[in-house]
């Protein structure tokens, strides 16, 4: 089943599971406080609306912190040696792009070897009106 929207149970669910270790309930009592048994809620978590919403509401009840997280991430890339973190810190400030790789194409070299071809012809026909 996929939902087309989501209620107030959707919602509910969502706050309660949103919060740090779901606030310390399991799944099972967060289904038994919504009223619906604990398959629907697995459900619903394996839903795309529903898991959209739910990372939304993650994303709003922690950007308050984001300065704080980000000010505390130089301490653990220097104390553990993170790589990964220290990529992701990189990225985040735009201090790094992914990779590019460039194909060479024959096709474009040969364009090249007649540019330089005219260009030779050019510099030859310019020398000789020039004496």
């Amino acid at each position: 089943m996929t939902l087309k929207q989501l209620g107030p149970d959707h919602y509910a669910a969502i706050a309660m599971l949103a919060l740090p270790k779901r606030g310390g309930k399991t799944y099972e009592e967060i289904a038994e406080e919504l009223g619906v048994h604990v398959n629907t809620l697995y459900n619903w978590r394996r839903d795309e609306l529903f898991q959209r919403e739910y990372k939304r509401e993650i994303v709003r009840a922690s950007a308050d912190r984001l300065p704080e997280i980000f000010a505390a991430i130089p301490a653990h890339i220097i104390k553990d040696g993170n790589a990964a973190l220290f990529k992701t810190l990189l990225q985040a400030n735009d201090m790094l792009t992914d990779r590019v790789e460039v194909s060479h194409n024959s096709e474009e070299s040969k364009d090249i070897d007649a540019i330089k071809a005219r260009l030779a012809e050019f510099r030859k026909r310019s020398e000789s009106t020039s004496d």
